[in-house]
């Protein structure tokens, strides 16, 4: 009876010891930094949010997002900044990293994952599944694009297409007006309106001649940048305004600037709003 006392407490003990090396070997999670709003929208649709240690300013959507520690803004974040939440992953976009930060913190050891992002429906769900195989997440896809074509299915563009033009505005002083290849450009006619910027693309400042050129019938702007002039009585006081159709009607429309620009799960929710709005 010792004999099988001594044998069992022995087996025991060597069970104990191979479930130990076990979970040690096990993989750790990962501490994911993400530097781009919509990867992180992303993340969080795949079911890894519990992963994300840091975001950055962008990353406004689920809400919890807001609780989590933040990098700065994508255009402008500082390695240092980045390494100090310990992460061993850090995800953004192709435009939303300087190579000179993402070389610091691959030298630092961190891996650097960036993903290319086209402003389309179909370039939408491509980035939904290059991120989820990257994260081992794949089953969850036809969940999350399903309702993102449920949403875009709501979509109930205006019967005429309406000229309208976005306004990035950061107080009276910074106002620029997105041209042509932009995803605001892109997400308005997912809506059924038409540019009324035409003749350049990206982004370029604002002058009062070329906004009564342009004539638009719709102003569009970030709720944020809306509130940078003081609402709507403010922006009527921006030289031009109130000699465009838009100003003269009072058509001035704002939404959340993620959701407007995002690209991403709720891509559907942007596009119904946005058109819903421009009735």
């Amino acid at each position: 009876m010792t004999n099988l006392f001594s044998f069992l407490r022995a087996a025991l003990v060597l069970a104990l010891l191979l479930s130990g090396r076990a979970a040690s070997a096990a993989p750790a999670s990962p501490r994911i930094v993400s530097l781009n709003g919509t990867i992180s929208e992303i993340i969080c649709a795949l079911g890894r949010q519990p992963q994300l240690v840091g975001v950055d300013v962008t990353s406004t959507y689920p809400e919890a997002l807001t609780k989590l520690p933040k990098v700065g803004h994508n255009r402008n974040i500082s390695a240092e900044g980045v390494l100090a939440l310990n992460p061993t992953l850090v995800v953004g976009t192709t435009e939303s990293l300087k190579p000179e930060v993402a070389a610091q913190l691959k030298a630092a050891g961190i891996t650097v994952q960036l993903f290319k992002q086209d402003y389309s429906v179909a370039g939408t769900k491509q980035l939904i599944k290059e991120v989820a195989a990257s994260f081992g997440a794949t089953a969850q896809v036809p969940a999350v694009t399903a309702k993102l074509d449920a949403d875009l299915a709501k979509v109930k563009k205006p019967a005429a297409a309406p000229k309208v033009l976005f306004i990035y505005a950061r107080g009276a002083g910074t106002l620029m007006v997105a041209g042509q290849g932009t995803s605001v450009e892109k997400v308005m006619q997912l809506a059924g309106a038409r540019n009324a910027a035409t003749g350049f693309s990206d982004f370029k400042p604002l002058t009062a001649e070329a906004l009564v050129a342009a004539n638009p019938d719709v102003l569009l702007l970030f709720d944020s940048g809306l509130q940078s002039l003081g609402g709507k009585t403010g922006l009527l006081q921006i030289p031009g305004v109130a000699q465009t159709t838009a100003g003269r009607t009072g058509r001035v429309v704002e939404m959340d600037g993620q959701l407007l620009t995002g690209f991403g799960p709720r891509l559907g929710q942007a596009t119904t709003e946005l058109a819903s709005k421009l009735k």
